[in-house]
């Protein structure tokens, strides 16, 4: 496997996601940008399909007892974290995916934004720029300040 594909298919699992694909990326030798780019569309990759395919995958599943409690659980957790989003709307959203934690990922704002009936279209704005805070996050924590402002500087003056 590529180291590319390492990366993304890395941003792409839950709990992982960018957190574990920056740090992954650091390590195989890629620049903070490739990092935090490869990072961003990996972990991008499932949130439409999660938002369209949570629903009946989740009732299809719940024929089955070890499903139903698995989804059952999922659904706790996330319900868990939905007063603050739902408080804040598109920005709590955004917030709580851009916390570079566990369970905080775009996974999860995919699953409580489905939960909360949000519109598709805004979820899906909200997850990304709560993504695009993360990646800055883990990137600075991984790459350091210098790095990360040397690479914005790049960027603003070319």
């Amino acid at each position: 496997m590529s180291d590319v594909l390492k990366v993304v298919v890395t941003s792409i699992l839950p709990y992982l996601e960018l957190r574990g694909a920056i740090p992954l990326a650091c390590g195989l030798g890629f620049s903070a940008f490739e990092a935090y780019l490869l990072a961003v569309v990996g972990n991008m990759i499932p949130v439409v399909p999660i938002m369209i395919f949570f629903d009946p995958a989740t009732r299809w599943c719940s024929k089955f007892p070890l499903c139903k409690r698995f989804f059952d659980r999922l659904r706790e957790r996330n319900q868990r974290h939905a007063p603050q989003v739902q408080k804040y709307g598109f920005w709590g959203l955004a917030l709580f995916v851009a916390v570079p934690l566990p369970m905080t990922g775009a996974w999860s704002g995919a699953a409580i934004a489905f939960l909360l009936g949000m519109r598709k279209r805004i979820a899906f704005a909200s997850i990304f720029l709560g993504v695009l805070i993360a990646g800055i996050i883990v990137t600075i924590l991984t790459y350091g300040l210098e790095v990360f402002v040397n690479w914005i500087l790049r960027i603003v003056l070319s």
